[in-house]
Order: structure tokens, then C-alpha cells, then sequence
């Protein structure tokens, strides 16, 4: 039982630790009024950024590299989310129809580029990814040591602790309050002096670094290349995992925990006795059918912001 936990935890907080980071991004974003359906795309600008700045960089920063490619892929997936910003609440686009172009624009840039500076469909192999490692003293933990700190990605930690500080600053900050009553009656936070546009231009951008700190983890710990194919239903998941956790910081965490589990059953399940003789190819589509059991039929009553997806216009009801 032991060795079975020691395969699954480690593997299922390695999957779920970009969904996690993203899904706080979507969590910001629709608590202001605004939907992200560009997450995917999002977490594709940062993988292509965090790989080539990884690849180009590399022997300038050593040891370094991963963490300082994923805070570049982090700023510019933030500058790159404005796009949808200025869309969808400046201009008062269809906040959907903005966000699938988000998809798609991103990764048409990604490939496009990967092709003009690579040759190829994809990018070389990067030399400096995150390594698994193992947490001093808590990794000496009788049973729970082996469990939850040998052999695990720091980056997986990192996320659960951004889903608190996440809820911190939503309840437990002005910040937090004037961005969730934009995202509730807009019109009552204007009367009281809260700057709508703002808040939702800063919250679509916070949902633009998250993505991009999302995909550039999961490049740098899952694939360490890019190509059209390194993000794919990884954006999606995370937005289901904010709805499953009904647009709650800790809820999307726990959501994005129990996706990251669902592909963690690919990996290791031919080592799971209950599991060896499930063919592979079952395994490989579990994460995509429980996403949709999940928001289908376990959710409960779940109720959006009262104001997601719908423009403001200032001194209109």
C-alpha cells in the first residue's frame, strides 16, 4: 500500500501543479466579470516562452534557468493576456468568442515561430528542467516522509501554497473584496468609487501571468520541449476546475488536485493492482471523462459571479 501512494501522490501533485496555477488565474479573472476561455492559450505562451528563453539562456543562468524562464514566461503571458483585456472590456467583445482567439492566436505564434527559429515542429530538448528532489528533514518523516517529500517537484508545493495566498488576498483583502464586487453588481462597486475597468484590466491580467506560470511548469517539469501538441486540454481542465470548485481559490485547488490524480492514473496505473489490466488507452482519456462527470454530475449548485461574462458600461443599469 505503501509503494502504490509513493507512486501515486508525488506523480498526482507533478500533473496537477499547472492546473492549479492556472485555474487561480481563471478564478481571478471570472470573479471580476470577465470569462477566460483563453487559459489554454495562455498556458501555450508560457511553455513557448519558458522552453525558448530556457534553450537560449541556459548556459548564462545554469542551475538557475527554470526558475528565472518561468518568471519570463510569466510576464510576458501577463502582457500577452491585455489582448483580451482590451477585447473584452474596452471594446465589450464577446468575452468567448475573445478568448478562443486567445487560443488560437497563441499557439499560432508559438508553432510559427518554433518552425522559423527551429527548422522543425518543435523545439530541442531543454538541458536545465526542473528536477524532482527531495525536502530535507520532511523527506526523513516516517511514512508520510516518503509519501509527500521524496522524489517530488518544488514547483507542485509552490502551487498549493499560491491557492492560499490566492484565497487570502480574495477574502481577506480590500483588494479581494472591490474585485469580487465588481465581478457581483458592478454598477453599486462604481457608485462606490471602485474603478470597474481597473479591476477587471488587473485581474485578466493576473489570469494572464497565473496561465503563464501554469504552462511553463508544465513544459519545464512534464515535457521540456514545445511543440502544437505540449498544451493540449491542460487550459480547458483548468477553466473546468474552476467552475468544479465554484470559482474558489481552494476549491479549484482541491479540483485541479483531483485532475492531476486522473492523469497521474496513466502513469502509474499498470502498478495499481485494481488497475494493470485496464487497457492503457482507457487510462490515457480518464482525466478528459471525469472533467465532465465532474461538472455534469457531481458539481451541485454552482452560481457564477453574478456579473461574469457581462460587459459594463459605465451609467448604464
Amino acid at each position: 500500500m505503501i509503494e502504490i501512494l509513493q507512486s501515486v501522490i508525488p506523480t498526482t501533485l507533478f500533473f496537477s501543479a499547472p492546473l492549479i496555477f492556472t485555474a487561480l488565474g481563471g478564478v481571478f479573472s471570472e470573479r471580476s466579470g470577465v470569462v477566460n476561455i483563453g487559459l489554454e492559450g495562455l498556458m501555450v505562451m508560457g511553455a513557448f516562452v519558458g522552453i525558448v528563453f530556457n534553450l537560449a539562456f541556459a548556459d548564462v543562468f545554469g542551475v538557475w534557468t527554470p526558475w528565472v524562464s518561468i518568471a519570463v514566461a510569466t510576464i510576458v503571458s501577463a502582457i500577452f493576456s491585455v489582448i483580451h483585456a482590451v477585447a473584452s472590456i474596452s471594446f465589450r467583445a464577446d468575452q468567448v468568442v475573445s478568448g478562443v482567439a486567445i487560443n488560437f492566436l497563441a499557439l499560432g505564434i508559438g508553432v510559427y515561430l518554433t518552425k522559423q527559429w527551429y527548422g522543425k515542429g518543435q523545439t530541442d530538448m531543454v538541458s536545465q528542467p526542473f528536477f524532482t528532489t527531495n525536502v530535507p528533514f520532511l523527506s526523513d518523516i516516517p511514512f508520510i516522509g516518503p509519501i509527500f517529500f521524496k522524489g517530488i517537484y518544488v514547483t507542485s508545493y509552490l502551487a498549493i501554497i499560491a491557492a492560499f495566498i490566492a484565497w487570502y488576498v480574495l477574502y481577506k483583502t480590500s483588494f479581494g473584496l472591490r474585485l469580487r464586487a465588481v465581478g457581483e453588481h458592478p454598477m453599486a462597486a462604481d457608485t462606490n468609487g471602485i474603478n470597474v475597468y481597473k479591476m477587471r484590466y488587473i485581474a485578466v491580467i493576473l489570469s494572464g501571468a497565473l496561465g503563464g506560470l501554469g504552462g511553463s511548469v508544465f513544459a519545464l517539469t512534464i515535457v521540456s520541449n514545445f511543440s502544437h501538441s505540449t498544451i493540449v486540454g491542460q487550459g480547458f481542465m483548468s477553466l473546468a476546475a474552476v467552475i468544479f470548485g465554484k470559482w474558489h481559490p481552494l476549491g479549484a485547488m482541491g479540483a485541479a488536485l483531483f485532475f492531476g490524480f486522473a492523469q497521474s492514473l496513466s502513469v502509474v496505473g499498470s502498478g495499481i493492482p485494481i488497475l494493470e489490466n485496464v487497457p492503457q488507452v482507457f487510462l490515457l482519456i480518464a482525466p478528459y471523462v471525469l472533467t465532465i462527470l465532474a461538472l455534469a454530475g457531481f458539481i451541485g449548485r454552482a452560481d457564477a459571479p453574478k456579473a461574469n461574462g457581462v460587459p459594463y458600461i459605465k451609467g448604464s443599469r
